[in-house]
């Protein structure tokens, strides 16, 4: 049975419900599995002919251990995919010659984030209901994970969820996504600054031990294994079905998309390269193609999620590479807090060109390729998946095998980016129908981790906690 380190290697090894339950490792670290579980060749050609819901259970059952038998795993599998809109919950599509669509935006809020926390949440529920207690459970957004978070969580007993997006950086859809929710365990935070601002006081929050043990927090964005393990699943189904090495172009901001492509790779799945697109917030190409790892100021982009300087994720992908040298990460990621800039070993840098290479694609970029792809075959896609088929354009001539682009949010989601580049207004799917006459409910603070501390006290103490 699998058990969960940190990578900074100062936290005595966890259960997959101790991970799930936690979020953030106590040394600040994250979790990762002290060995890698592997999947045959075999089995893999086999997920070509199963339905999704088999092959995320045929996985899945590797990483939870025994905190869930096989019968709730595959209960909460099942109850999770089966709000989708496509049975394939991730279809495939080929959009050119060897060049295809993964769509991973068929769940209830129409992002791929739902993918992992509609079965995060299902588990989350259980876990909880088997230790007993209350979660107050913390998510930093750039869009999508707090929408994805609200309808995994929302309405839960014994949870409470706070979502801190950053104010005027989101788009409309995201921002109603978040702010119309009915639930009263869900507690909207605009905060003034960017998404990194949101993200250092998540992470301040959990520093701070008494009142992460006051509150029994946790969080639900990709820190926590348990996205990582669930999204790793697509990346076997889409190469089951090519039946080849693809290559994977995946639109970049926290890392943890990318990085479960690292994880599948470390199971066993042959892929050719993974290769990271950024837009104008270029802080994971210049690391990976320039070996510095430096953050400046977010800059608002039409792909906003996007819209990241620190990549969390990555301290994952850097510990696997520096061949898990718990001590040297340690001091990077303060060197990394303390000047905002890391330069990367010789050897951690040519460990991870092995696996990733890296693009950047600006504005005028994704239009054109919004543009481009309506003009073809009158397809809509959104500006961060248009950033990876730019990207996509750039290595396909250099790949040996398929290339497949992540599409990772409904164009519906960016209505504006897609009118402009196409003219055409995207047709609102049933789940966002009604959404404009939501009542919002969202609390303005600054950027500041006191304000955030004590709005959370606040709130936990109208509510009896």
């Amino acid at each position: 049975m699998s058990h969960y380190i940190s990578t900074r290697g100062q936290t005595p090894p966890q259960t997959f419900a101790d991970v799930l339950l936690a979020g953030l490792a106590p040394d600040g670290g994250l979790f990762l599995p002290d060995l890698w579980p592997q999947v045959g060749k075999e089995e893999i050609a086999g997920f070509a002919a199963k339905p999704y819901g088999e092959v995320a259970h045929a996985i899945l059952k590797r990483f939870v251990g025994e905190s869930f038998s096989d019968d709730e795993l595959k209960a909460d599998i099942a109850a999770a995919y089966a709000g989708f809109d496509d049975p394939a919950i991730a279809p495939l599509s080929e959009i050119g010659s060897g060049l295809y669509l993964l769509e991973l935006f068929h769940g209830p809020t129409l992002a791929f984030k739902d993918i992992a926390l509609q079965i995060l949440g299902r588990l989350f529920a259980r876990a909880l209901k088997k230790r007993g207690g209350r979660a107050t459970v913390v998510a930093a957004t750039s869009g999508d994970t707090g929408s994805a978070a609200i309808a995994a969580l929302g309405g839960l007993e014994n949870i409470e969820l706070f979502v801190l997006h950053p104010r005027g950086r989101v788009s409309e859809v995201q921002r109603l996504q978040m702010t119309t929710s009915p639930h009263a365990n869900v507690h909207n935070i605009a905060l003034e600054g960017t998404f990194d601002d949101a993200q250092a006081i998540v992470k301040a929050l959990f520093a701070n031990t008494e009142f992460a043990q006051e509150t029994s927090l946790t969080a639900v964005n990709s820190i926590n294994f348990a996205r990582i393990a669930a999204q790793t699943v697509y990346y076997f189904t889409a190469a089951a079905q090519l039946g080849a090495a693809p290559t994977f172009v995946v639109p970049t901001g926290n890392f943890g998309d990318v990085f479960a492509g690292e994880a599948a790779m470390r199971m066993g799945l042959s892929i050719e390269k993974l290769v990271v697109a950024t837009n104008a917030n270029d802080i994971m190409a210049r690391a990976l193609n320039e070996g510095v790892y430096a953050a400046g100021a977010a800059q608002p982009t039409l792909s906003p999620s996007m819209d990241i300087q620190v990549a969390s994720n990555f301290e994952r992908a850097l510990f696997e590479a520096s061949g898990r040298d718990a001590a040297w990460l340690r001091e990077a990621m303060a060197i990394f807090a303390r000047e905002k800039k890391l330069t990367l070993p010789e050897n951690v840098r040519a460990a991870l060109s092995t696996r990733y290479g890296a693009r950047t694609c600006g504005d005028d970029r994704t239009l054109a390729a919004i543009a481009a792809l309506h003009q073809i075959d009158g397809r809509l896609i959104d500006p961060h998946t248009a950033v990876a088929l730019a990207a996509a354009e750039e290595v396909q001539g250099g790949a040996k095998g398929p290339v497949v682009v992540l599409a990772t949010a409904h164009p519906a989601k960016f209505a504006d980016a897609v009118r402009r580049a196409t003219g055409v207004e995207p047709a609102l799917p049933p789940q966002l129908k009604g959404l404009y006459e939501g009542v919002e409910r969202v609390s303005v603070l600054g950027h500041d981790q006191v304000l955030v501390r004590d709005f959370i006290l606040e709130r936990l103490a109208a509510h009896g906690r």
